[in-house]
């Protein structure tokens, strides 16, 4: 999702979806988590469900007030789960199997951290990441005041903050949230891979780095890549250009002359993995750089917290121009897209006759909304400048296009503020809210803060630009559903938040969004059934591997599959790549969630159902030398109902992975020259319908792996959690430890 691209199906994973969840606790028991998942954005039913599962496990310890979820906004991964007609539009409408995927995800991250709480420290750096984000909408950030971009170096905030988890008995580092502007837009909207995208890799290299040996997801570290006020921050750093003729686009509009092609912006790999693989990398030295540097102020003092729901088609604030240090008040509209919506970004351009900055309306596409939903005259005012082309808060659809009901919340640990919006704020947007935090602090009597911004959480309500950004209408100010002070309406409640806290005064919970689960469409099928071709069984080798392979090869098989649908593998695999390290004994080395894997589901027959499933591995220089195995696990569907694990294969099946496996071993060698040979095992079929055993879901929420990947066909979270020291200052305490026997386990054959 992301790139609402109907064309854009998923077909298998690049890098798999993880949660990861850190819990803080003060000496009065006060209590925060913060949750960063890979995924597109939040849903409120998701935090919803996530907290209903939780009070049913600990009571009223998890609450809405004291939970965020935060989403990194890769547009690589699944949809369908947002419960807004709009958003959920792109996946044929509310898919359950994602949403479920989520939720227990996400929940069982929280429920290991809350188990494996121990006394610890919290500490607060920054440093600057260079060359991994540009300003995508210049011209609109050009408009805001001079006076107030004189206070900024860069049109993008290049600040990564870094929250550093530390334990209180011997000083390890146990976890790190780390806060960075970026869209995860690396992997362009051809990509048909699950895919976390730039800093989802950047995740999985800085748990590498502090978990040596580990595989993805394994390990005692943990460190997350958070999304902040990304709205207008491309990754695509070497900026856009007509993709026909290499000339820059029209800077206001986006657009190329006729004959031109589409004005898209590229990164500074050779691909779009690849510069995946470079924006990533840049962000990781950064919070490497963080961790290894014994700087850092240590967080003392109290945790706290605020939450209010906020209606924003009728809320009224009071509103100062900075360009003309006037004061009046200002209202909110009902929410609605404009013109340069459907005009897309550079990341992901849109289609027809759509530019960015349309300040002007059309007859044909009026007419065409108006089939849809008609804005009255007081919503064509309330917008204006904005030429409404999709008016979603008057539709009558059976359920929501767009929220009108925003959550807002705040988490205080010490001095650190973590400001939860529920949309895309722009750099500029962050900035001023950043401001109106840190001054209602000061103003209420409290100290001095240091706010970050924790960005797509707990909902998604699209984009939110400067009243100034706005009037240009590019896709961002089009984009900002509630009109041209929704941000000032933002940033009135979060600093009435604010003072809450620091007067020690509860606010009121506000109108709760409406509970519209039942009303849900879902177009999108489930798996009817799989077939396999004639002599031929699920898991059979269809395309073996080449004879000989040297270091930087590419290594692919592919087998008789039925589809990943059939189970998510929560906690598992759908293949593994494995070394021989002594006679009969395999050792886990890759899997479907490292980065030089990859694998690709494909349909070869819609009538019978038949389907292959295509394994990669990238070898590289790092790789050594040896005997190599690939297994391959899957399910497949029984046309009168039922699901099936299937393994073909030698020896013993894994009791935590089960299903198929089939073997082929490699010698990879030093250069080339020095020849190797690989080959396929015998057929020996042996047919098990044992069931692996679940990683996800409250009646399982066992000791039993370190993952639970979150996504349509994966799901995998990892935890980190707080408790506080008996000095006062603010404690951590860590969220998980691997288990003996993990889902990953190396099985012996005979």
């Amino acid at each position: 999702m992301g790139y609402a691209e109907f064309s854009q199906r998923g077909h298998g994973i690049h890098l798999r979806q993880f949660s990861r969840a850190f819990i803080a606790e003060d000496e009065l028991g006060e209590r925060v988590v913060f949750v960063s998942a890979d995924a597109g954005m939040m849903g409120h039913a998701v935090k919803r469900d996530v907290i209903d599962l939780l009070q049913q496990k600990y009571g009223d310890v998890y609450r809405m007030e004291n939970v965020v979820l935060s989403g990194t906004h890769s547009h690589s991964v699944p949809s369908g789960f947002l419960m807004s007609f709009l958003y959920d539009i792109a996946s044929l409408g509310f898919v359950p199997q994602n949403f479920n995927a989520l939720v227990e995800g996400i929940t069982l991250s929280i429920v290991r951290a809350h188990e494996s709480m121990r006394a610890g420290r919290l500490y607060v750096s920054e440093t600057e990441v260079q060359e991994a984000s540009i300003n995508r909408s210049p011209s609109a950030y050009e408009n805001n005041p001079k006076k107030e971009r004189a206070q900024y170096r860069d049109y993008t905030d290049k600040k990564l903050v870094q929250l550093r988890f530390v334990d209180a008995a011997d000083g390890r580092i146990m976890g790190a949230i780390n806060w960075f502007a970026v869209h995860p837009t690396s992997m362009n909207k051809t990509n048909c891979y699950l895919s976390s995208d730039n800093v989802g890799y950047a995740s999985l290299l800085l748990e590498q780095e502090m978990n040596p040996g580990s595989l993805p997801g394994r390990g005692e570290f943990v460190g997350a890549v958070a999304s902040s006020n990304l709205g207008d921050v491309s990754p695509n750093v070497m900026g856009p250009k007509c993709e026909k003729t290499g000339l820059p686009c029209d800077l206001l509009t986006s657009s190329c002359p006729s004959g031109a092609g589409l004005c898209i912006a590229s990164g500074p790999g050779r691909d779009m993995f690849d510069s995946a693989k470079l924006i990533g990398g840049r962000i990781f030295a950064a919070a490497k750089k963080l961790l290894k540097s014994p700087d850092g102020r240590e967080l003392r003092g109290h945790v706290s917290y605020a939450h209010q729901f906020v209606d924003m088609t009728q809320a009224v604030v009071p509103y100062h121009n900075l360009t003309t240090d006037e004061w009046h008040e200002v209202r909110g509209c009902y929410p609605a897209m404009g013109y340069s919506f459907a005009a897309g970004t550079t990341d992901g351009p849109g289609a027809f006759d759509f530019r960015q900055a349309m300040l002007t309306d059309t007859t044909f596409w009026n007419t065409a909304r108006d089939f849809i939903a008609v804005p009255t005259e007081d919503d064509k005012e309330c917008h204006a400048p904005k030429p409404i082309l999709l008016a979603t808060g008057r539709t009558t659809f059976s359920y929501e296009a767009q929220p009108k009901i925003v959550p807002v919340q705040v988490l205080v640990l010490g001095d650190l503020a973590i400001a939860a919006v529920p949309a895309e704020f722009t750099t500029m947007s962050g900035r001023r809210l950043r401001k109106a935090i840190e001054d209602a602090s000061m103003e209420a009597g409290g100290k001095k803060v240091q706010v970050v911004i924790a960005g797509l959480s707990n909902m998604y309500t699209s984009y939110v630009a400067t009243p100034e950004e706005y009037a240009i209408q590019r896709y961002e100010g089009a984009s900002t559903l509630y009109g041209p002070h929704t941000l000032t309406i933002y940033l009135h409640h979060f600093s009435a938040l604010m003072k809450a806290i620091i007067d020690g005064v509860k606010v009121e919970e506000g109108p709760s969004p409406p509970f519209e689960d039942y009303k849900q469409i879902t177009l999108s099928t489930g798996v009817v059934f799989d077939g396999h071709p004639f002599r031929m069984y699920f898991g059979d080798v269809q395309e073996q591997p080449q004879e000989s392979y040297h270091k930087g090869d590419l290594v692919r098989a592919s087998f008789v599959a039925g589809n990943p649908r059939n189970n998510l593998m929560h906690e598992k695999t759908y293949f593994t790549v494995e070394k021989l390290v002594a006679p009969d004994s395999w050792k886990v080395v890759a899997t479907d969630a490292n980065w030089e894997t990859r694998f690709r589901w494909i349909r070869k027959s819609t009538l019978f159902a038949y389907s292959d499933i295509e394994f990669d591995w990238q070898t590289d220089e790092q790789t050594e030398q040896g005997t190599y195995r690939i297994q391959h696990f899957g399910y497949w569907r029984y046309i009168l109902g039922g699901t099936y694990p299937y393994n073909v294969g030698l020896g013993s099946i894994p009791d935590d992975l089960g299903g198929i496996f089939r073997d082929e071993i490699c010698l990879i060698t030093p250069s080339v020259g020095q020849g190797s040979k690989c080959w396929s095992r015998s057929n020996l079929e042996v047919r098990s319908l044992a069931q692996s055993r679940s990683g996800v879901g409250v009646v399982s929420l066992g000791p039993a792996s370190v993952e639970s990947l979150v996504g349509s066909w994966t799901n995998n979270p990892k935890v980190i959690s707080s408790n506080p020291e008996v000095d006062g200052s603010l404690g951590v305490k860590r969220g998980l430890q691997l288990p003996q026997q993990s889902s990953l386990r190396t099985p012996s054959f005979e």
